[in-house]
Formats: structure tokens, sequence, C-alpha cells
């Protein structure tokens, strides 16, 4: 372990990234106190039985006072009235960051909420499972995962340094780190996590409603495709409803692309045309292979999903 980055951490929601956040910091050495702020009676009850923090409350205020980084990870839509109650006891030269999955309007919303005095950092871990809640967290879930930061247009070195402290914060943590554009976040984002969540979310609900047509079969006989999209469609509901909403021009953007190139595949099986059928699936399969071989996957159809179980 190396040295203390951040003497107190607050962490305001404590789920599955936040809990992870918590734990990979212990793990690394990077941080000295931990503060956590959670809505949930019953999360704080468990975050103090697994000894996550050293003060566990319901009060933000309280949660942020003297906090060297304050890291938000609660629903994309809570992040401004979250900020709101932080804003009055954060310390200054405080670094504040988030994990949620949509930038832009939380980017606004901080810079909104908080005084000029606190470094604001914008991020990202492209990382988590379908678990929720405190005990779902583990120290390793950031290892080889890409965590994106989208600092504001600051060019002062203050500014740059606390940038620069969060991205080493990160590295120690085990992720890649990336700079990023907001917008330009949103709109990638919405390619490879918003549009397979938003297809996962309705395809389980198709077959939901086919289950009187087929007498229970489409259940029973799940096969791995299935069962795939069943994983990613029990993330948590209000996650998703908030990143939907808040991230509405890039989603539909890029699903309307999606909906051109299934209506080209829908031509292509009527036609009974293999040759691009046979195109497009030897296409694909060689990205997924460029997945596994970065090391954002492994071939195990439960990579990384069998860690951090608490008894």
């Amino acid at each position: 372990m190396g040295e203390v980055i951040y003497p107190r951490m607050a962490v305001i929601g404590c789920g599955l990234i936040g809990s992870s956040v918590i734990l990979a910091a212990r793990a690394a050495g990077t941080v000295g106190e931990v503060f956590v702020a959670d809505a949930s009676p019953a999360h704080r009850a468990r975050i103090t039985e697994l000894g996550y923090a050293d003060l566990v409350t319901g009060d933000i205020a309280q949660a942020v006072a003297g906090a060297d980084l304050v890291v938000f990870a609660v629903p994309v839509m809570a992040m401004g009235e979250a900020a709101l109650a932080a804003a009055a006891t954060l310390k200054a030269g405080a670094t504040v960051t988030d994990v949620g999955s949509v930038k832009g309007s939380v980017a606004e919303a901080l810079a909104k909420a908080l005084p000029d005095t606190a470094f604001v950092v914008p991020g990202h871990p492209i990382a988590g499972t379908e678990q929720s809640g405190p005990e779902a967290g583990f120290a390793e879930l950031f290892d080889r995962r890409w965590v994106i930061l989208t600092p504001q247009a600051r060019t002062d070195d203050p500014y740059l340094e606390a940038v620069q402290r969060l991205a080493d914060f990160w590295t120690r943590a085990g992720a890649n780190v990336d700079r990023m554009d907001p917008a330009h976040h949103d709109l990638v984002l919405a390619v490879t996590s918003h549009l397979p969540h938003l297809i996962a979310y309705n395809i389980v609900g198709t077959a939901a409603d086919m289950e009187e047509v087929t007498q229970a079969e489409v259940m029973k006989y799940s096969a791995g495709g299935f069962r795939d999209f069943t994983r990613i469609a029990a993330s948590d509901p209000t996650m998703w409803r908030d990143i939907f909403l808040t991230n509405k021009d890039a989603v539909l953007e890029i699903l309307g692309r999606f909906t051109e190139d299934l209506q080209a595949l829908s031509r292509a099986i009527r036609w009974g045309e293999g040759d691009k059928l046979f195109e497009l699936f030897s296409r694909t399969r060689d990205i997924r292979r460029g997945i596994v071989a970065a090391g954002q996957e492994s071939a195990e159809p439960n990579f990384g999903r069998d860690r951090g179980k608490h008894s």
C-alpha cells in the first residue's frame, strides 16, 4: 500500500458502487477515515454491521464536513439534491466526484449546487454487477475496468492537481483512467451500456408477456442468451429509470440507428440473404473476442459476478 491520498473520504449512498469504492480504497490504502451517508435506515444498519465506515449517518451535511474527497453514489436524478445538502458544510478545497452513468446532467447539477471553493470532477467507473445494496460491494470491482473522468473546463493549477489526485486514487484501486468531454461520454455510454440495458429490459418484458401463450416454456427452457438478458434486466430499476430520463437525447439517437440496423437484419432474414447474416455474425464474434482480449471480460459467463459475497 502507498501513501494516503485523502485523509477523510465521504461516500453519499452506499450500494454496490459506493461500498466497492470504500472497500477498494481501504485495500489500496488511499483513504484514512471513511464517513457514509445513506437515506435508508436498513442500509445504515448493514453498513455499520459490515464495518465499512468510521461514521454512518442519514445526514449528508454531517458526512461531508471535513472530508477531503466526497463521492456521490446516488441515482443520477438525486445528485443535485444531494449536492445541495452537502454544500453548506463542504470543506474548501475538497474534491467532489460521482459514480453516475450519465455525465452531462450530473456535471451541471454538481456545478450549480456546490460552492466555487470545491474541485468538482465528475466521474464514472464502468463497472458493476446486477446486485445492489451495501453487501454487494467488493474491493476488486474496479480491477482493469475503465473510470472516465469528465473535468470542468478549468486550467488553474489547483484544479488540475485535484483532477490528477483523483485519477491516482482510481489507478490505485486497480482501474484504468481516461478523461472525456461529458457529452461525448454520454454518447459512448448510450452505445455500450444504456442501449443494451434497454434491449434487455424490453426482451425480458416481451418474454414475460409470452408466458401465457407458451404455457411457461419461456422460463422453463431459458437458454444462455436469454439468461444473460435476465441478468442485465435485474439491475436496479431506480438507477436505470434515471439514466434513461437524463440521457434521453443520446439514447434516442443510438436507438434510432439500432432500429435501422434491425430493419436491415429483418430484410436479410426475410429474403434469405445468408451471406449478409454470416458477415454480420462473423464481425460481431470478432468484436466479442476483442473485448475478451482487452481484459474487459473473460470467457466465463459469470466473470466477476461471484465475487464479494458477504456472509
